[in-house]
């Protein structure tokens, strides 16, 4: 296999059959040593917790299957903590695209003067930022990716639209086991004239509380997983 990209949490090989294989790290993002799905950098590394980021993939991407979401998701290998999914081509250098659910982290940082920490932001907020770790990866507009030409009005409509379709499927899938999604983090990607998601949806990249408090990611995936 040949290694086409080293990512935060997971490096990239193309495959013979012309798709794509991930192969899943022990690395999480956050900042000091604290995890958080909103950060940039790679804060920590948890043992495992690759593995256990994949078995969370597989739950949800064969959820999102049977309600009839396509992604690029193909098939997966446990215990060698990989992928494989559709190839597909990022949006200029890579998007980043949050949705949203309750007011915190970087959202409060930003917009800490008019809403308070915890507050609900009903129906999802969905934003969307450049990846480029030396800018912080800052916000940008649909207009702006239109401007830019790196997404037009359709496919931003279409991204924007799934984000919140699937957040929806995972935050209802999460509350069955007493479980609050605050906000998650996804990427999307272009396949064959569709916008689909891609990457993974694992407990490093979101943010879940129960009983009012916060859920590290591998307690989180335990309890998604009925471990």
């Amino acid at each position: 296999m040949k290694k086409v990209y080293q990512g935060k949490t997971k490096d990239v090989y193309e495959l013979e059959n012309g798709n794509v294989m991930l192969k899943f790290k022990d690395d999480c993002t956050g900042k000091d040593g604290v995890f958080d799905p909103g950060e940039n950098t790679v804060g920590l590394t948890i043992e495992g917790i690759g593995r256990e980021n994949l078995k969370t993939s597989i739950h949800f991407f064969e959820l999102l299957k049977q309600a009839g979401v396509k992604t690029h998701y193909v098939s997966a290998n446990i215990e060698d903590a990989t992928m494989e999914v559709l190839p597909a081509k990022v949006f200029g250098k890579g998007l980043e695209v949050i949705c949203r659910l309750v007011a915190t982290g970087s959202f409060i940082r930003r917009y800490g003067a008019y809403i308070q920490d915890g507050t609900p932001l009903p129906g999802g907020y969905v934003e969307v930022t450049l990846k480029d770790d030396a800018k912080g990866d800052p916000l940008i507009t649909s207009e702006a990716l239109a401007a830019l030409h790196i997404m037009d009005e359709n496919m931003f409509q279409s991204m924007k639209e799934q984000t919140l379709r699937i957040t929806k499927l995972v935050a209802d899938d999460l509350a069955k086991k007493g479980l609050d999604l605050w906000d998650i983090k996804f990427e999307f990607g272009y396949n064959n004239g569709e916008v689909i998601l891609i990457d993974e949806i694992a407990s490093g990249n979101m943010r879940v509380y129960k009983d009012g408090k916060i859920v590290e990611p591998m307690d989180l995936t335990k309890m998604i997983l009925g471990e």
